[in-house]
């Protein structure tokens, strides 16, 4: 079996490797020269866990290489799977741009009786609608000359390879030989459960459904958690309380929604219901409730320290996710764009980014030394799990945001800090009885 994966990424190259793992032989095709020379020196580009090894037994077992040439490489390839990046343009839908390059390179060398299999997150339609007749100009037919499946990629970063042996795949074809090809193929060479959706829209639409519940879950969350701000409660232990019924499955609120998945897809499906007709109300409500966590949270501290002109506040944390130094839609930036409006000045720190990383994307590099008026956390890394809160406020802290219900509230008052947390209330919350009247 001759796989090539198209894209390199953090979610291509892992299913390159279980490919690789069960005996494929596997070229991945990407246009990023360090991720093609990392590969093929047997390194993992990426920092996730248990790739190195597998890249390294991979390429010396001659069952993995990588390369520019995605048509030359199709041309000898008896399965593709494009696994290529899908972001927001400008308008807040999908950007075309690397899916309809890959296309088109595979189009040049794709040859007959080949398996296209795409895993990149697109709106309902997208594969019949808009791939599938790209890979058409090779001159050959989907169906009667080549086979294309839909099978979306269902993982996350840090626990790739877990998730890939475990998670089932999605399957759904442009007919029923390639709902079946598909599904024979990654039965056999990923080894997870298969469950077949019949066609590619069902498979399209299957992802996008998933997504749109995590969005809503946390955004149902996040009201619930201002609620609590206002009315003296700590939202917390009210959230496991109410998922132990059997019932419920609250997700957590936080300061923000960052990464490649949750802040981008709904908005293919809110696109897409527009262009029908119809609205899909509770999405898109979610995502500008999701997309106002950070300025709410702001607000708060503004209301703290009676205004932010000419204050320094400092922002742990710019990666979306801890550990994980991925920035992705990272929600810090909207912090640093209110907190700047608000006349303030703002820095930021990372153990996960240097200096020059952090200025790249348009930071401005800082500790907690002094004349920093208020910390705001965004990532809970590890490294910020118990700072000193006495030391802090030496250092002129007098504020303190906890974005992800990281730190005891009872240490930072007890160095007389202020602690504004999400879902915990203020000292200035309603009276609850004075509330309801």
């Amino acid at each position: 079996m001759k796989i090539v994966v198209v894209g390199g990424g953090k979610m291509g190259l892992p299913l390159a490797c279980m490919f690789s793992h069960r005996g494929a032989r596997v070229t991945v095709c990407d246009k990023n020269p360090s991720i093609v020379d990392c590969i093929n020196g047997g390194r993992d580009p990426h920092g996730e866990a248990q790739q190195d090894g597998l890249v390294r037994e991979a390429v010396e077992r001659n069952l993995m290489r990588a390369s520019y040439n995605t048509a030359a490489e199709a041309a000898d390839a008896d399965v593709i799977v494009v696994l290529v990046s899908a972001s927001l343009n400008s308008d807040n839908d999908i950007d075309w741009g690397n899916l309809t390059s890959a296309s088109s390179d595979i189009a040049k060398g794709l040859r007959k009786g080949a398996l296209v299999c795409y895993e990149t997150t697109v709106p309902v339609g997208s594969c019949r609608g808009v791939l599938v007749p790209i890979l058409e100009h090779s001159g050959f037919k989907a169906g009667a000359d080549f086979l294309v499946v839909y099978s979306p990629e269902r993982v996350k970063s840090g626990f790739v390879f877990a998730r890939l042996a475990n998670t089932p795949k999605i399957v759904g074809g442009f007919d029923a030989s390639s709902t079946t090809a598909g599904t024979n193929f990654y039965r056999r060479w990923l080894g997870a459960p298969v469950i077949d959706v019949g066609s590619l829209e069902a498979a399209e639409f299957v992802k996008l459904a998933g997504m749109v519940y995590r969005d809503v879950n946390i955004a149902l969350a996040n009201e619930l958690a201002a609620f609590s701000e206002v009315v003296g409660l700590d939202i917390w232990p009210i959230l496991r309380a109410a998922n132990t019924d059997g019932e419920t499955a609250l997700l957590q609120p936080g300061i923000g929604v960052g990464g490649h998945c949750t802040p981008v897809y709904p908005h293919f499906l809110i696109k897409h219901a527009q262009r029908c007709g119809i609205r899909q109300e509770l999405a898109a409500t979610s995502r500008h409730i999701n997309d106002q966590q950070p300025a709410r949270q702001i607000e708060r501290l503004s209301l703290a320290l009676q205004g932010l002109s000419g204050c320094r506040i400092h922002i742990l944390g710019l990666a979306f996710r801890p550990q994980v130094p991925e920035d992705a839609y990272s929600p810090a930036v909207a912090l640093r764009d209110c907190l700047l409006k608000a006349g303030a000045t703002v820095t930021i720190e990372d153990p996960l980014y240097d200096a020059a990383a952090l200025i790249s994307k348009g930071f401005t590099p800082g500790r907690i030394d002094c004349d920093v008026d208020a910390v705001v956390l965004h990532t809970a890394h590890e490294e910020f799990a118990d700072p000193d809160f006495n030391a802090w406020r030496m250092a002129g802290v007098r504020a303190i945001v906890d974005g992800r219900a990281f730190w005891s509230r009872e240490k930072i008052e007890a160095a007389r800090l202020i602690y504004i947390g999400v879902g915990i209330s203020s000292a200035n919350a309603l009276d609850v009885k004075q509330s309801i009247r």
